[in-house]
């Protein structure tokens, strides 16, 4: 065997991964990157979570826009009057560009974990998996920074807020 051939073998060896399950690299995910944008997030989040009268009092106010990520589905069945829909998996540079162009926009969030007595729109999520969560980490890594999120968890028949299934 020549030379050519036996570096051309150890090249090739030195590209496997280094043990069977060692993934290839992807650039296109970046866990650490995410574990450290969600610790930002999780500080700039704890001096914007509203009571159900602060989320209300600011729903109303001219340029605030209210956004359910929960599934087209769970939103078309009740949501929060006025607000608009973008499912957490189709959040996205575009999608959220077209959604929310400005990121200055007052943004309200809530999701299944602030309404209880409804589980058929609103089905209970592990507390670590509230889609609040998520939703959040999403906006602030996008570069929203005027998000803010419904606190409490709120019995639906005594909520404050005003609810509605999506016209059909």
């Amino acid at each position: 065997m020549g030379i050519s051939k036996v570096v051309l073998l150890f090249a090739a060896f030195c590209s496997l991964p280094a043990t069977a399950t060692e993934a290839p690299a992807n650039p296109a995910i970046d866990m650490e990157g995410y574990l450290r944008v969600s610790a930002e997030a999780a500080r700039h989040r704890s001096a914007r979570r509203v009571s159900e009268a602060e989320f209300l009092r600011m729903s109303r106010e001219s340029g605030t826009l209210v956004l359910d990520a929960r599934s087209r589905e769970k939103f078309e069945e009740l949501h929060v009057k006025g607000a608009i829909n973008l499912s957490f998996p189709d959040i996205a540079v575009d999608s959220l560009a077209r959604a929310i162009p400005d990121k200055a926009t007052r943004i309200l969030i809530y999701c299944n974990n602030n309404f209880a007595g409804a589980e058929g729109p609103f089905p209970v999520k592990l507390a670590s998996a509230s889609l609040n969560l998520s939703t959040y980490i999403a906006l602030y890594n996008y570069g929203y920074r005027n998000v803010y999120e419904l606190a409490p968890l709120i019995d639906l028949k005594a909520s404050a807020l005003e609810f509605e299934p999506a016209r059909r």
